[in-house]
């Protein structure tokens, strides 16, 4: 049968899948069961460029059902984020054919989990089965029945649960453990304790446990004074207050009292023979000593409060002064430490006693510190690689033999103190070996895996945060234990071939057996950030490893505080630094180009680490804190020992900077042995850090 043309071109614009399926040549080669054979039925006029038409107008007519469908998505997440059910439940019909239609109808049950009838929620549960949003719907649906203390039912659904990471489903777990069984097991009530103590902010969940626990006298009411005083100490009045009303809703206003004005209480004639003295005046000085630890060291040292005090709490008062004053870098802090005894200590205050040790040199007292920590902290490797370099100055029996074994035991070139424990042992920092190139069936099983795919497409669609939770519960919850190396490695891969790099980088860092450096320290954008480099004079390692701590390569990346783009430059930063570096033409809105981002970051790194004399420890603290603080950290009043770089590192008194440097110094290294081909030192680029030498230029004190 002949069409005329201009029959042949309607039916390719109007139905051109119909016209497809009716070219059995066609049909044959996309189903990949034949090759290409055979002549063509004839249509009048058309050749070749008929098929072109057809797929051209079919991928239109799929684009168009796409972007609709793309939009449904984004309204409904709108009218989710608005708390506007009736607009969601307009919008949801629409979403029913996108691969995020699972997450569009959680965001449905989501909105009315508080009034939905349990079997309801269950047919959510069965219909998404197996996906990232039937286990979130889950988390959440525990969380409400641990609320309203409906056990019954949270235990019949908890065995389902995959997640099971977050800290008040485990304590409403307990909890119904305890009311269902009429007790814990030792070990659990330590966990509820452990867990409770652990929380930054006040939650019900596991209040509600200790509560109970505290009213069976399984926990001692010691507990929530602890809690108290770690409020207390970190400002959060909130945790103090219910801690405390756990015990007697009386005394909530006494704690406010005694956070609002410490000082005054303390100094109050009748403080000493008022009801729950001691614990009271425990807390005040927690929290004069959290802001003024040598007004708190004056007044512990008072005789009333000598005698009132038992030895748990004055340790613990003195761990408060010891700490404030290490974060301040005084000298005082290793004495204060010392008078009270580290059983009696929290946790944080052992580990800046032992990093005030370090500062002070004292290497006996730091092995003795860190083997009076918790066993768990013992095995941090910041601790074990410490506890190895006291061994070592301690020259004691055996002692280079143990130090030995505990820097093998952490010694790796992924992390700042596996590459210090290298260097240790007398070896250098190498790129590893790659694994085997992943087979073709593992590669597919990554591109065909639902969760990874939905959260590829979340991202895509601008949802990063929802796609980065289904990525992150694909790859390390969805199984128990995670995915395995060879799995991880072929999702590292598909996130690289998206571009994805944080995702990349993160999922390859869980492999144990095996690393591929290539995915772990990706380098896009190489091109340009190498002609900067060159132009500017400064090592590429050292911006790649700050840019793969800044925005793990994200280009459109903005911090909760305003900093922007690949290299997180804040904008008063850019302006300035714009000006330094002739960008005239520079404006706001142009930091989150690419270009303009690496030259204005690389530009501000290079004047930070010029205005350090080179030191790239202090260079990337004054990246992330600004320069004024390592300035005071390097020589507090201007005076300090001459530190080896890693102690400095360690005794950086904000935990975010402190941690930012060493990444950045660690990712510096691998860069450089990726890049150079050569092996590396971390020791060397962190190098001594003391007073300025005198030697040189003054201060850049313009540097913001």
């Amino acid at each position: 049968m002949f069409l005329t043309l201009p029959k042949t071109l309607a039916l390719l614009c109007n139905r051109p899948l119909a016209w497809l399926r009716a070219q059995p040549h066609i049909v044959t080669l996309f189903r990949g069961t034949a090759p290409w054979s055979g002549a063509a039925p004839q249509h009048a006029g058309c050749t070749s460029a008929c098929v072109t038409v057809a797929l051209g107008m079919l991928g239109a007519l799929s684009a168009h059902a796409q972007s609709a469908s793309d939009q449904a998505i984004l309204e409904a997440r709108d009218a989710y984020r608005k708390g506007n059910p009736r607009q969601l439940q307009a919008v949801l019909p629409k979403t029913e054919s996108h691969v995020l239609a699972p997450l569009a109808a959680y965001w449905g049950m989501r909105m009315g989990l508080e009034t939905a009838p349990n079997d309801r929620i269950r047919s959510f549960l069965d219909t998404w089965q197996g996906t990232y949003y039937e286990d979130r719907l889950r988390n959440d649906w525990l969380r409400l029945l641990g609320t309203r203390q409906d056990w019954h039912t949270f235990l019949a659904e908890w065995p389902r649960y995959r997640m099971s990471d977050d800290k008040q489903v485990h304590c409403h777990l307990l909890h119904a453990r305890l009311v269902t069984q009429g007790s814990l097991s030792p070990a659990e009530v330590t966990d509820a304790a452990n867990t409770w103590l652990a929380q930054k902010e006040a939650d019900d969940a596991c209040a509600n446990l200790v509560d109970k626990l505290i009213d069976r006298k399984a926990l001692r009411e010691q507990v929530a004074w602890q809690r108290a005083r770690l409020g207390a100490e970190t400002g959060r009045a909130k945790v103090t207050s219910q801690a405390v009303g756990l015990l007697n809703d009386d005394w909530v206003a006494a704690a406010h009292a005694v956070q609002a004005q410490p000082a005054k209480y303390l100094e109050d004639k009748l403080t000493a023979v008022r009801h729950r003295t001691k614990e009271l005046v425990t807390l005040a000085l927690v929290k004069l000593a959290s802001t003024s630890p040598t007004e708190a060291a004056e007044h512990l040292t008072k005789a009333r409060w000598q005698v009132q005090l038992t030895h748990e709490e004055r340790s613990w008062v003195w761990g408060t002064i010891g700490k404030t004053a290490a974060q301040r870098l005084m000298p005082e802090a290793p004495g204060w430490f010392a008078r009270g005894l580290p059983e009696h200590m929290h946790a944080d205050h052992l580990a800046w006693w032992a990093r005030s040790a370090l500062r002070a040199g004292q290497w006996d007292q730091v092995g003795k510190l860190i083997g009076a920590m918790p066993d768990t902290q013992q095995a941090d490797p910041v601790w074990v690689y410490w506890q190895g370099c006291s061994l070592l100055r301690h020259k004691g029996p055996d002692a280079a033999t143990q130090a030995r074994a505990l820097f093998r035991s952490i010694a790796s070139p992924h992390t700042f103190y596996g590459q210090l424990a290298l260097e240790e042992l007398g070896e250098s920092i190498t790129t590893p070996t790659m694994p085997a190139p992943l087979t073709q069936a593992e590669q597919q099983g990554a591109q065909g895996n639902p969760g990874l795919q939905r959260a590829v497409t979340a991202i895509a669609l601008g949802l990063r945060a929802e796609g980065v939770r289904e990525w992150n519960y694909t790859t390390n919850l969805h199984t128990p234990g995670g995915m395995a190396d060879r799995e991880l490695l072929a999702a590292a891969q598909l996130a690289c071939q998206h571009e994805i790099w944080d995702r990349c980088i993160n999922t390859s860092k869980r492999t144990v057996a095996s690393a591929d450096y290539t995915q772990r320290y990706p380098m896009p954008h190489k091109d340009a950030v190498l002609a900067r480099t060159r132009l500017i004079g400064i090592d590429p390692a050292f911006v790649y490893g700050l840019i793969r701590q800044e925005s793990r390569f994200i280009t459109d990346a903005r911090s909760h505080v305003g900093a922007s783009g690949l290299m997180q430059v804040m904008p008063a930063t850019a302006k300035w630094t714009a000006k330094k570096i002739g960008l005239t033409s520079f404006q706001p809105t142009d930091i989150t180009d690419r270009d303009t981002n690496i030259a204005i970051g690389t530009g501000y790194l290079k004047l930070v680490l010029d205005d350090f004399e080179g030191s790239m420890a202090m260079a990337a603290a004054a990246y992330n804190a600004g320069p004024s603080r390592p300035r005071q950290w390097r020589a507090p009043g201007g005076t300090g020992p001459m530190l080896e770089g890693a102690i400095w590192a360690e005794n950086i008194p904000f935990g975010e900077t402190r941690d930012y440097v060493k990444r950045v110094l660690a990712n510096t290294t691998n860069y450089a042995a990726l890049i150079n081909g050569q092996p590396q030192s971390l020791k060397a680029r962190l190098g001594s850090i003391g007073p300025r030498s005198g030697q040189g230029t003054d201060p850049n004190f313009d540097l913001p």
